[in-house]
């Protein structure tokens, strides 16, 4: 089975592209949604950071606009969440790959925000880098609910410059062009990967 890791900086438009592999039928695993699940009420991480910061915690799970503000006030909070959640992330990647390989799947994508920061393109066998320009980003990310500027600089700050991503993927999506042409991308990228898992089994 060849595990494909999808990453991109913020505002790249990753789950736009995430969407486009998954309507050809590419089994995929989403490090976001991951998250969202443990956060959620009877979520793995709620009673571990209700322990580390009791007043993220709601009815409905963590907040996690409380986990952002509390971050932003002190850093080094970061690094104790990550070290709580970031386990639970693996398990439910682990489960993933588990069931793919009993459904004896050719192709999986990983969908992962922060690959190089956390050394994950070590645990995968290729990577799809989606890009686009720096102005178009900027505006994509102000647009949504509740983005400052000291939050959107907080966030590239943590990332890879796109510049590095690009030059270590082996695949770039551009989504700067229009949802159409981003599509064609996908399609010859996915066209790619099963021509070399083609090629890998007649070896």
């Amino acid at each position: 089975m060849k595990i494909v890791a999808l990453t991109g900086s913020i505002g790249m438009g990753k789950s736009t592209t995430s969407t486009m592999f998954k309507e050809l039928g590419v089994p995929v695993w989403d490090a976001d949604a991951a998250v969202h699940r443990l956060y959620g009420a009877g979520g793995e991480a709620v009673g571990p950071l209700q322990a580390l910061i009791p007043e993220a915690i709601a009815p409905e799970g963590v907040d996690r606009s409380v986990l952002t503000n509390k971050i932003l006030q002190d850093p080094n909070l970061l690094k104790q969440i990550e070290a709580i959640v970031h386990p639970l992330v693996g398990k439910d990647r682990a489960d993933f790959l588990a069931t793919a390989r009993d459904r004896a799947e050719p192709l999986v994508i990983v969908d992962v925000p922060l690959l190089f920061e956390t050394g994950g393109e070590a645990y995968v066998d290729a990577v799809i880098v989606v890009s686009c320009p720096p102005e178009m980003q900027r505006t994509r990310v102000m647009a949504r609910p509740g983005m400052t500027e000291e939050k959107f600089n907080s966030i590239l700050a943590r990332q890879t410059p796109d510049e590095v991503k690009r030059a270590k993927s082996d695949f770039v999506i551009d989504t700067g062009l229009g949802l159409d042409a981003a599509r064609e991308q996908v399609g010859k990228v996915h066209a790619a990967l099963l021509s070399q898992i083609a090629q890998g089994a007649e070896e």
